[in-house]
């Protein structure tokens, strides 16, 4: 292998892309803009729920209860409502999604230390909304009946009560819940694999259609310096996206950063590879840019969505698609990033995913090599 040749190639790779506005853009802009609308859309966190309350006994033990589940972060007063009407009136036109419902008696039944009940109803058009809610609703009023039990014996014995059991919690890694936190690490690696495998998937494709594929084959390249020295510069630019993602995961939306950073580096190398490859191979296979980025965003885009635990988690899946995320190697990249940026954790526990992806960069590079020099011959 000539260095030489290699540079040429390359060189001319990075002339094509500075030249061409609309590939710069779609190999920097678009993740950038990528990270920062996935970034702020999409969330996890369930936080101030609309709430519709019915308060049919007003007294100042219904409007504590009350004021509980509105000075939470957890419920928004939506309105007030006179009537079942009115409630069910406010769910079915989306104005709320969960009510509140306190009978006429209320106060009298906690002061006689009588079992009180209230009624709370939400929306579970979306389970998983309605799933939240229901349990900040059960945080919200067990602590108030928990308040008014102590109250209640200290005024019968005369002196404070103790709890006998104190439940004292701590979350690690993400102390403040916040699903960005979570989501945004991920995301670099989505974006990265889609954009990596679509860039290079019209780099082969191109010189068919344009006629300058002939040239290249009648130059003295050797079929791996054609392959090395296309992947370079978008394996350059890969990095650079990567550097980015990172300053705005820090600058923009405040995501801890809590491990190496040459080891984060070193393994998007990795990764980037061979999402660089597949697009490549799947360019010298097509020859059609349409057909090759299409192949790209299919083959590259569904499973880094659905199958590598950004979103969903793997162990909530049926047991068939939990074997086939298995080849997916932006599972294991997202595992990975996820674990360097909130655990901080070193090779040493990451070194089973960080072979598979070598494995992965490997095995897709030779290919790549391997249907260039088939379709060369």
């Amino acid at each position: 292998m000539s260095p030489r040749r290699l540079w040429a190639i390359a060189r001319k790779e990075f002339i094509h892309i500075l030249r061409d506005p609309r590939s710069l853009a779609m190999a920097i802009a678009l993740p950038m803009m990528q990270l920062v609308l996935f970034g702020y859309a999409l969330t996890l966190d369930v936080d101030r729920v609309p709430l519709v309350v019915w308060d049919q006994d007003l007294t100042p033990a219904s409007r504590e209860l009350v004021s509980r589940f509105l000075g939470s972060r957890y419920f928004s007063l939506a309105k007030g409502a006179g009537s079942y009407w009115e409630v069910e009136r406010a769910l079915d036109k989306g104005e709320a999604l969960a009510a509140l419902i306190i009978p006429s008696g209320f106060s009298r039944w906690v002061e006689s230390f009588r079992e009180a009940q209230v009624q709370f109803v939400v929306d579970g058009s979306d389970s998983n909304t309605a799933t939240l809610a229901l349990g900040y609703a059960d945080v919200v009023v067990s602590s108030f009946s928990k308040e008014l039990m102590i109250t209640s014996m200290r005024r019968l014995w005369g002196q404070p009560m103790r709890e006998p059991l104190v439940l004292e919690f701590r979350a690690w890694f993400n102390e403040e819940l916040q699903s960005k936190n979570y989501i945004v690490p991920g995301l670099v690696a989505v974006i990265m694999n889609v954009i990596a495998a679509l860039i290079t998937s019209l780099t082969i494709a191109r010189e068919w259609e344009n006629g300058t594929m002939e040239q290249l084959v009648s130059t003295p390249l050797r079929t791996s310096e054609m392959v090395l020295g296309k992947l370079f510069p978008y394996f350059a630019i890969g990095l650079v996206d990567v550097a980015i993602a990172v300053a705005m995961g820090k600058l923009l939306f405040h995501v801890p950063f809590r491990g190496n950073l040459f080891l984060l580096f070193a393994v998007a190398s990795v990764f980037l590879v061979g999402v660089l490859s597949i697009g490549l191979a799947l360019s010298i296979i097509t020859r059609n840019q349409l057909l090759a980025s299409q192949g790209a965003m299919v083959i590259t885009y569904l499973p880094a969505l659905l199958l590598s635990g950004y979103i969903f988690a793997i162990q909530n899946m049926p047991q068939a698609l939990q074997l086939i995320s298995r080849v997916v190697p932006a599972r294991y990249f997202v595992k990975i990033i996820r674990a360097i940026y909130l655990k901080g954790l070193g090779l040493e526990a990451l070194a089973a995913e960080v072979a598979l992806l070598l494995g992965f960069a490997f095995a897709v590079l030779i290919l790549a090599h391997t249907v260039f020099r088939r379709t060369m011959a």
